[in-house]
């Protein structure tokens, strides 16, 4: 048999490598005797003695608490139906990568051989003391009613069938902004629904829950409209039958204000959709083929709005969007169930998300300019790191609310950096730059504003009143940019430097630059035209205050961009050399590099000058620096001259700053490492001081070392931030995302509160 292209890379990603798409790894050391003892007998022994006297302490001592069950018997896996345990697998792998890339959620995956619900059941509270949480996966219709009811009333950890549950909180988010979108009361409208397994009866209750009323909605099965009067109905399904006199879809959906397909693929016809109410809304969420294709359903009526569970097309129903961040917050205060309550806050929170604006890297993420609430966005993306910081927050709060916490949390604010970190992205250090910035928010000269990337920045900033921008440029090009886009920058200074207006404000600026470049080879007239270039009238917008800070060098080269800066602000008092800094985000806080842009060869005296700079700058962030002078020596070992260099910069810091927590040279590893730095040179002045600041012994080792932590180490850098200069004036990589041009906004806003 032939297999299609998509068939073999997915045949291939599944079998390349380690066979599968998890694996477990040690969160503990293990690399000595010493290690393996504890971790096993004989010290062991302790945690289990502690365990079995309070049974409480299996969270404290073990993984329970960040560990899931995805639990499935293969009877309905996705749209390949009884496909056995075996064939399953594949299927629960990933579910357990989703948890645990989304939530941070550790998973064991337990495919079980057994239809009958008595075995299955018992075969799960069997070994449920192993796990903080069960997700329930592709289990047939009607058992996973019973599987799920028994379960819940018999074991005490959150447990979810996320086939039912999950489409039912993400359709009913959905649902919540359309109706809003369309201008309609949940309780008035009326609703059809296209399928009658799990995931329908399960997403009818929840609309229920939410406001809609059981008479206004109309399900349909195989043989077509479910009504009392059948006789072949079961009993989960006389509970959504109905005493209309209605056969098929076609005689349901007339006048319809909802369709919801949970069904099969082409059963829905454009005309049934003409026949529906005004402003229709529409999901259908048949897999991999919708019950009528987007196109047909968009060409139908310009005013539907329409969902699909295809991320090829706009208001993706994923379940991604619930599963992890809900179990997260239940695992988090360790609910004893996943209760309605928790569902309910699970549906406003992603509700709320889709109606907030969107940070720039989800918009890159999918290859959008300025995603936005409407009817093309009703639901968040699962990308968007929201819906940890937002979803389980809210689902911990409602199963607290509730009384089925069993760990309430008391500090949210700290409990939201724990999130944070989850995520990858220990940003405490951002979170904290902009409560200052938003104390005072300062004014930031754009330089390039005729860039659609430093708009959106600009808007980012405006909104969160980081900072209050300036943007220099040609005004009908900003201003078609900012229309062209939908920007909301309304209110904020747009100037022209080589508008006619602006002449008087160029010689007042030019002839101060004049003043400090006359010896310098420049005369007044070429000083009044420089100021016709943005950097150059920028960067005298800080010098002569009338700004606080400038950014700039997005489409620029380094030099073209720093050079003015130079030339009109000047290095502060004292300072011979200027450096650049980069900010590396870690999950254990932020470490920075310097000198990474500036200084291709410096002298001892010239890495010493680098050094203060650095520390004065972090110190400037409210952060006590612990430097690393680097070298591919330690302390002497080499003869070579660089090593040397760096040794001498060490002793002219410890006579010149005693105070300054540094020492080198050092490699690395030794820096980075406390026990080798511990085991090997016991004397360091770095010893049970953890390094923040590492200083490159040149300007090859600096620039390396930034890119290659960032690119392989999937890390985030801030910067480059330039060091030794009179004002902030900062310039941007060639290229920067709109993320990391709010960060450097952020820094300098900071910068110049610091500096007043």
């Amino acid at each position: 048999m032939a297999h299609s292209r998509k068939q073999i890379e997915a045949l291939e990603y599944h079998s390349e490598g380690k066979p599968g798409k998890i694996e477990i790894r040690p969160t503990k050391p293990y690399s000595s005797q010493r290690d393996l003892s504890l971790a096993y007998s004989p010290g062991v022994a302790e945690p289990c003695k502690r365990i079995e006297k309070n049974k409480e302490d299996v969270y404290k001592y073990t993984s329970k608490g960040n560990l899931v069950a995805v639990i499935s018997n293969g009877t309905a896996v996705l749209g390949l139906g009884d496909i056995g345990p075996e064939a399953s697998k594949p299927v629960m792998e990933g579910k357990a990568l989703l948890f645990k890339i989304f939530a941070d959620i550790d998973v064991f995956d337990i495919e079980v051989d057994c239809k009958d619900v008595d075995s299955f059941v018992s075969t799960v509270k069997a070994i449920s003391p192993t796990f903080g949480g069960i997700n329930l996966e592709d289990i047939k219709a009607p058992e996973c009613f019973e599987i799920e009811n028994r379960l819940k009333k018999e074991l005490n950890i959150p447990i979810m069938h996320d086939d039912q549950h999950g489409t039912a909180i993400i359709s009913s988010a959905a649902l919540l902004n359309a109706l809003e979108l369309a201008n309609k009361k949940i309780e008035k409208v009326r609703i059809v629904v296209n399928g009658a397994g799990a995931s329908a009866m399960a997403c009818v209750k929840l609309y229920i829950a939410l406001g809609a009323r059981k008479k206004n909605i109309i399900m349909l099965d195989s043989k077509g409209v479910i009504r009392k009067d059948r006789n072949d109905l079961t009993e989960y399904k006389e509970y959504f039958a109905t005493t209309e006199k209605l056969d098929q879809l076609e005689d349901a959906i007339k006048g319809a204000d909802v369709f919801l397909g949970l069904s099969k693929g082409n059963i829905l016809s454009k005309g049934m959709i003409k026949s529906m109410s005004s402003d229709p809304i529409v999901f259908a969420l048949a897999n991999p083929d919708p019950e009528i294709p987007y196109s047909d359903a968009m060409s139908a009526r310009k005013d539907i709005i329409m969902a699909t569970g295809r991320s090829d097309h706009p208001n993706q129903v994923n379940n991604v969007l619930g599963f992890p961040f809900i179990f997260r917050g239940a695992l988090d205060v360790r609910a004893t169930t996943i209760n309605e309550e928790m569902k309910l806050a699970a549906v406003y929170a992603i509700a709320k998300i889709a109606k907030e604006p969107v940070p720039e890297e989800v918009n890159q993420a999918y290859s959008s300019k300025n995603l936005s609430f409407g009817r093309e966005f009703i639901i968040p993306k699962p990308m968007d790191p929201r819906l940890l910081m937002s979803v389980a927050p809210a689902v911990a709060k409602a199963a607290m609310d509730s009384g089925v916490a069993q760990a309430p949390i008391s500090d949210w604010n700290e409990y939201k950096v724990q999130l944070s970190r989850r995520l990858g992205l220990d940003n405490k250090l951002i979170k904290n730059m902009v409560s200052i910035a938003e104390r005072d928010p300062q004014r930031v000269v754009f330089a390039e504003a005729d860039n659609y990337k430093v708009l959106k920045a600009a808007q980012i900033v405006n909104d969160d009143k980081i900072a209050i921008p300036i943007l220099l440029g040609r005004r009908e090009k900003i201003e078609n940019l900012i229309a062209e886009n939908k920007l909301d920058l309304e209110g904020v200074e747009i100037i022209d430097p080589k508008a006619e207006e602006m002449r008087s404000k160029r010689y007042e600026y030019g002839d101060a630059f004049f003043e400090k470049r006359q010896r310098r080879g420049v005369t007044q007239y070429e000083a009044r035209q420089k100021m016709r270039d943005r950097n150059h009238f920028g960067a005298m917008m800080v010098q002569q205050g009338d700004a606080d800070a400038l950014i700039s060098g997005i489409t620029r080269n380094y030099p073209e961009t720093i050079r003015p800066a130079l030339q009109a602000i000047g290095t502060e008092e004292g300072v011979n050399k200027i450096a650049g800094m980069y900010i590396v985000i870690t999950k254990d806080g932020p470490v920075f590099f310097a000198d990474t842009t500036i200084n291709v060869n410096p002298t001892a005296e010239d890495l010493a000058d680098i050094a203060e700079l650095t520390a004065k700058s972090v110190e400037r962030l409210k952060i006590k620096p612990r430097i690393a002078m680097l070298s591919f020596a330690n302390f002497g070992s080499s003869e070579f001259e660089e090593s040397k260099k760096v040794g001498e910069a060490v002793r002219i810091l410890h006579k010149r700053n005693p105070n300054l927590i540094v020492d080198g040279e050092l490699q690395a590893n030794f820096a980075l490492n406390q026990e080798m730095m511990k085991e090997k040179f016991n004397f360091s002045k770095l010893i049970d001081k953890k390094v923040n600041v590492l200083i490159f012994p040149n300007l090859s080792a600096g620039n390396i070392a930034y890119k290659l932590v960032q690119e392989m180490g999937e890390l985030e850098a801030i910067g480059p931030v330039l060091l030794g200069l009179k004002k902030p004036l900062h310039i941007l990589q060639l290229g920067s995302g709109v993320r990391e041009i709010v960060n450097m906004v952020t820094i300098a806003s900071v910068d110049a509160q610091t500096r007043k």
